[in-house]
């Protein structure tokens, strides 16, 4: 009946003197809103990975403990000018019949919700601090928050960024944050909370938005293509998770743009294509051949990657994120069940976890942190990346320190890897005991369950050496055990010594059980047993302080030195920080050969030694 009537009045003429009626026009389509405005959370319900933050403000907007200000801190995209759209809704809810409260439970809208969502509410000002951060800005706000609101219960501020405020701004601040009208209310947004005055912060209740967790972020991923009647892999969806690094607003900018490059069903080739991401089984596979030393086949599949789009640095990034996962999977078997691991990491990362020492992985991964460092700066990253896994693959063989030093207190033979080469050709070793060899040939990589081998035979010092607690000193710094020896040297009062029984009194604040750990380490150390016990007598000095005294005494023989003195009158400011003896370091050093003192030399002319003043050519100032 409409299109009949329309086409009848498009066939009438016009007044005189007007123009025909023009047709009606199609309605204009509507325009495309990115995933991230889309689907931007509208009530507290929607927030994800934030649940301590919303329990919070539900429990005080329940007792009506509403402060005058929040703040609002994390990184990207992770819901803070959200949540504080969200805040301003919650306080100025009312319904269509005028009534309501302040109410975190917003699932029905009322008269005001729409347009402060949509940031557009005459009593909700939404200020941009890095646009808006001087004096005459703030005398501005000021000014207004006098009046009282227009169509709201509250006045609200929201303050984007506040760390790019200038002092001045926030000194005038201060007075109106800490005192505002009963209808004003400020919220705070800002990435670097470092830059905010703490005279800002301690009139704020402080929130922390975490970054979303990557399980929780794929969830909400494959919810969002659920209702955008999208296809997805899960393991796409979790390589997006990944790449957004918590950050919400991020990962949806990700999905949207991989929608658009698909033009179908996403898949993991999709995303990696479109990010330049490695193929998490090459990096296993890097991985591997890097772990057994074969240079060769690492740089080849550092060539194949970087043919396929990979970032060099991207490469290492993923290589040194392995890493990491291979050592948690080793401290923490449980984190095996992180849903956004891939079946490949799964197993082989397990595998890995279970042949590979914490020495071993923790030295990787202070190799390519420092690597990807360089390769950033490098003119030629390829080439940078190359010679990282070159390093990486040399040191493959290469005992930790403490191993070498085992290997060579016990008499054992050579370390194992030689020199250390690598396999430089990329040839496989060969068998050191038949089977498969895969991975058995490197020391390294052992195999699962390895031969038990002998535990080597510690080292044991006889209690004839050990007559003074400056031998019990050198003994603790003999078997690495610095915090031992800092405490024998900070906190012990000699009151008696004799072997095999030590007394001593402690300095206020030191341990007390240190009397019980020194007995059981002695015990260790020596193979005798020790009665090691804590008196009230009044002990001596400690050895810190018998050497900061021996210390004070050489620097008043040196200051009294007649050359010295005249340096030191010389130069007004003038200072002793340090004596050394450069003889006494000679004679140590021929201590063997050298001729006891009074001895005189061959020629039978001059004492080698004699009562001379000392000489003062090591003075440092």
């Amino acid at each position: 009946m409409t299109d009949a009537i329309d086409a009848a009045t498009a066939d009438e003429p016009g007044f005189a003197g007007f123009a025909p009626a023009p047709a009606p026009a199609a309605a204009a389509p509507t325009p495309y809103r990115v995933l991230a405005r889309k689907y931007r959370p509208a009530h507290f319900g929607d927030l994800i990975g934030q649940d301590a933050m919303v329990r919070t403000l539900t429990n005080a907007f329940a007792a009506g403990r509403i402060p005058q200000a929040w703040m609002l801190t994390g990184v990207r995209g992770v819901g803070k000018t959200t949540t504080a759209r969200i805040l301003a809704r919650a306080l100025n809810y009312q319904t269509a019949d005028g009534g309501g409260a302040p109410t975190t439970d917003l699932r029905e809208f009322g008269i005001h919700c729409r347009d402060i969502i949509e940031g557009r509410h005459i009593d909700v000002m939404e200020l941009d601090a890095a646009s808006n951060n001087g004096v005459e800005n703030v005398r501005q706000l000021i000014e207004g928050i006098q009046y009282a609101p227009v169509s709201g219960r509250y006045k609200v501020y929201i303050i984007d960024e506040v760390h790019m405020m200038s002092t001045a701004a926030f000194n005038a601040l201060l007075k109106t944050l800490e005192e505002p009208p009963a209808h004003a209310k400020f919220i705070f947004a800002t990435t670097e909370i470092r830059k905010v005055p703490i005279t800002v912060l301690s009139r704020c209740q402080r929130f922390d938005l975490r970054r979303v967790e990557a399980d929780v972020l794929v969830k909400h991923l494959a919810g969002i293509c659920r209702t955008e009647s999208v296809e997805a892999e899960d393991e796409a969806l979790a390589a997006v998770a990944r790449a957004a690094e918590g950050s919400v607003r991020d990962s949806l900018s990700i999905l949207d743009q991989a929608i658009a490059h698909a033009a179908g069903r996403i898949t993991l080739d999709d995303i990696r294509s479109m990010l330049g991401l490695a193929d998490r089984a090459r990096v296993i596979d890097l991985f591997e051949a890097v772990r057994k030393g074969d240079i060769a086949a690492a740089l080849g599949e550092l060539r194949a990657q970087h043919d396929a789009g990979a970032d060099p640095v991207v490469v290492l990034n993923d290589l040194a994120e392995f890493t990491h996962l291979v050592t948690r999977l080793k401290l923490v078997p449980d984190a095996v069940k992180d849903a956004t691991l891939a079946q490949a990491e799964r197993l082989r990362g397990g595998d890995f976890a279970q042949r590979l020492s914490i020495r071993v992985l923790a030295r990787a991964w202070q190799m390519l942190l420092k690597g990807i460092g360089e390769v950033k700066q490098a003119d030629r990253p390829v080439m940078a990346a190359e010679m990282v896994l070159v390093r990486l693959a040399h040191a493959a063989d290469l005992p930790t320190p403490d191993e070498a030093l085992k290997l060579l207190r016990d008499g054992s033979g050579a370390i194992p890897g030689g020199s250390g080469q690598g396999n430089g050709g990329g040839a496989p070793r060969p068998p050191s005991g038949g089977g498969n060899t895969a991975l058995a040939a490197r020391p390294i990589l052992a195999s699962a369950n390895p031969a038990p081998v002998a535990a080597p035979r510690a080292a044991v010092v006889p209690q004839a050496i050990v007559a003074s607690l400056e031998d019990v000193i050198a003994l603790a710094s003999q078997h690495r055990d610095i915090t031992m020896k800092i405490a024998l040297e900070r906190d012990v009062r000699p009151v008696r010594f004799e072997p095999g029984r030590i007394e001593f009194s402690l300095v206020e604040g030191a341990s007390r059980t240190l009397a019980q750990d020194l007995s059981r380490k002695l015990k260790d150390w020596t193979g005798q047993t020790w009665m090691v016990a804590v008196v009230n007598a009044e002990g001596g000095a400690t050895m810190r302080e018998q050497a900061a005294a021996a210390k004070d005494r050489r620097e008043s023989d040196a200051a009294a030195h007649p050359s010295v003195r005249a340096v030191l009158e010389r130069f007004p400011g003038a200072r002793i920080v340090d004596v050394r003896d450069p003889r006494a370091v000679e004679a140590a050093e021929n201590a063997a050969s050298a001729p006891a003192e009074g001895d005189y030399l061959p020629d039978g002319d001059e004492p080698l030694f004699d009562d001379a003043e000392p000489d003062f050519d090591g003075v440092d100032f």
